[in-house]
């Protein structure tokens, strides 16, 4: 099910559609055009492009499935070969609604039926908004565009799967089916985008995972609740050890918080009710404001029963009104408590735990803090769309004079990260607010927004980081940035966000006393460079195919005796003890397998480094030197290769 909804975009945001985006929205309206020609009566709803292509959403009695693609495809090229000219028409409401109710909106011509999908989208553009059609050849639609010039700029395509989708992503509304497609500008662009995911399958992070026993789900624990299996945890403990490292370099602070939290906490944030539906419902706790006066009430009315204070009443009788006077205190106010969703209210108030000095900002707070998140079902994914999950988190807390070193010092921590992972292709999203919807989507406070945008924008621009701005998808509080990056095989993933926080700190009362002796409130940064462990892990496995590097490979070195004479067995044994001791992971096989078969399943377990000693090595005080996927590298004297291998693991290379 495919049920995932984008927010509709506004005309200022389709206008800085790119080449290719344009180019696969238009491949949308040829796809519906050819679906009319030979199923006319089918209903169409959206069709935008998205991140890998496009689709349309439509209703219709025949079930499509890939056995029809050829027959669609045929009639897609049949249009563009046409070079149908995109031509733009703007209408009235009325006009537009007239035409829908004659059933001419997505279609070929007048119709019985009503665009029903059709007439509920123009109900839903506001009122002095721009309402246009997109025709080409007999096609009709409600769009606003962009397109290209003409059919014939679509160079390639080709539909990839169909789905069942709910109107509007809401499952109330009616299910209809989604077709999906993508489209580039040549045939050559078109191939290496399938030999990609050829190569991703490949990579999949979810088989990967399983086959090198990273991690496992459960239905017993829950869908979503990732458990880490031994060699999954060695992942994590060295990126935290990573992160802590490069944090304590940069002048963080580590902080722990609790797993949970009183609802007034996050009602002070804001984050209720607006993130309530992704949230875990609430834990209804009794109030324990009020146990102490329970308590003493109870305990009272039991001493009284046997005094004979309730007069004549029967033993049955008393037993009664004590259960009703529990019943009366079982239903008195409860508190409700919330699995955190975030960190940032809980940071927030260890800022608040006791008075601040401008000598002590900038104030670095930071903690990997486990966060729930109830993600619909529909939309888990592997490690990258969980519920259980570990964030990078910081909150640095600073004034404006110090925002750009902090913002850049951030933004240099990201590149150092990227150096160590080997990722060379990245794009940092800036999205900035709506001026339109201040007060609705994001926090009234224009000059803030204006001002705090203006900050972000300078540091990018004397970086010279590679960034492009987003108009429209700020976060409610303050301006973000997106990190997307790109992996080995060039499929695209976002790893993480920076935000600025102007609006927040003030609800949480947080001040400094600055040089003045005045109380100011500071700035907020939020920063998760690794993201989460989930979605980060997830990544890497695809990133490296499972090849991890040697200092983050869960097995780092395997040693393999050949043979099983006990002198060299020992030998074996006692070069793992060496490196265990350096704090190595280091193996022995010591079966009894051949040595061929000893490699090959340290091969297919993919062990980045095997050490392979036999009597010449034992003899010499030697190993001889396989790596992972490059084979043989020869004897080197022990201590010599035990000396590169440290020296290797210390400077995280490859």
């Amino acid at each position: 099910m495919a049920n995932e909804a984008p927010e509709r975009k506004t005309l200022e945001q389709r206008q800085q559609m790119s080449e290719l985006e344009r180019l696969r929205h238009s491949a949308a309206h040829v796809l519906a055009t050819a679906i009319l020609q030979i199923w006319p009566e089918a209903q169409f709803a959206a069709g935008p492009p998205v991140e890998t292509g496009f689709y349309y959403d439509l209703d219709l009695p025949h079930r499509i499935t890939p056995e029809d693609f050829p027959r669609i495809e045929e009639e897609m090229k049949k249009v563009i070969k046409a070079n149908q000219l995109f031509e733009k028409v703007v209408v009235s409401r009325e006009e537009a609604l007239a035409l829908g109710r004659a059933g001419r909106l997505s279609a070929l011509s007048d119709r019985p039926e009503p665009s029903r999908f059709k007439l509920d989208i123009i109900e839903s553009i506001p009122e002095g908004e721009e309402i246009s059609l997109f025709k080409n050849g007999d096609f009709i639609d409600l769009c606003a565009g962009p397109h290209v010039m003409r059919t014939r700029n679509i160079g390639a395509f080709r539909l990839t799967h169909v789905a069942s989708a709910y109107y509007k992503g809401d499952e109330r509304n009616p299910q209809l089916q989604r077709v999906y497609g993508t489209a580039f500008k040549n045939k050559t662009e078109l191939e290496a985008y399938f030999t990609m995911l050829e190569e991703a399958k490949k990579r999949d992070h979810r088989k990967l995972g399983r086959d090198l026993g990273l991690f496992a789900f459960d239905d017993d624990v829950g869908p979503g609740l990732p458990l880490w299996l031994p060699r999954g945890t060695t992942l994590i403990e060295e990126l935290e050890k990573l992160a802590k490292e490069t944090e304590f370099a940069a002048g963080y602070e580590r902080v722990r918080t609790p797993h949970l939290a009183r609802e007034n906490l996050y009602l002070t944030s804001g984050h209720l009710p607006y993130y309530a539906d992704s949230m875990f419902p609430p834990m209804l706790l009794p109030d324990e404001r009020n146990q102490s006066l329970q308590q003493q009430e109870r305990a009272r009315l039991r001493e009284i029963a046997p005094e004979g204070r309730l007069g004549h009443l029967e033993d049955a009788q008393i037993d009664t009104l004590l259960s009703e006077f529990e019943k009366m205190v079982s239903e008195r106010p409860h508190d409700r408590y919330y699995l955190k969703a975030m960190n940032c209210p809980h940071h927030h108030k260890i800022f608040a735990a006791q008075p601040r000095s401008y000598r002590e900002l900038p104030l670095r707070l930071a903690e990997y803090g486990t966060c729930y998140r109830y993600e619909q079902s529909g939309e888990l994914f592997g490690l990258m769309r969980v519920r259980s999950m570990q964030m990078n988190d910081a909150h640095i807390y600073c004034t404006e004079e110090q925002f750009e070193a902090e913002f850049n010092a951030v933004n240099e921590m990201y590149l150092k990260y990227f150096r160590i992972f080997g990722i060379e292709k990245y794009l940092m999203r800036f999205s900035t607010h709506d001026p339109a919807r201040l007060g609705e989507k994001y926090v009234n406070e224009p000059a803030l927004w204006l001002k705090t945008e203006a900050m972000v924008r300078s540091v990018l621009e004397r970086s010279g980081i590679n960034y492009v701005e987003v108009p429209n998808e700020g976060a409610f509080y303050g301006p973000k940035i997106d990190v997307q990056v790109w992996s080995a095989i060039g499929r695209e993933f976002t790893i993480a966000t920076n935000q600025v926080d102007f609006a927040v700190p003030p609800r949480f009362g947080l001040t400094y006393r600055d040089r003045d002796n005045t109380e100011k409130t500071p700035l907020c940064i939020h920063r998760a460079p690794l993201g989460t462990h989930e979605r980060f892990i997830g990544f890497l496995i695809e990133h490296y195919a499972g090849n991890f590097p040697l200092w983050l490979a869960p097995v780092q070195v395997r040693v393999l005796p050949i043979g099983t004479e006990e002198p060299l067995v020992e030998y074996a044994r006692a070069i793992q003890a060496e490196l265990r001791g350096h704090g190595v992971r280091a193996e022995i096989d010591a079966s009894s397998d051949k040595i061929n078969g000893k490699v090959l399943r340290a091969e297919q377990e993919k062990v980045h480094t095997m050490w392979v000693v036999g009597h010449r090595d034992l003899e010499a005080g030697a190993v001889s030197v396989r790596l992972h996927g490059k084979g043989n590298q020869g004897a080197r004297p022990r201590a010599e290769a035990v000396a590169a291998l440290l020296e290797a693991i210390r400077e995280r290379s490859a």
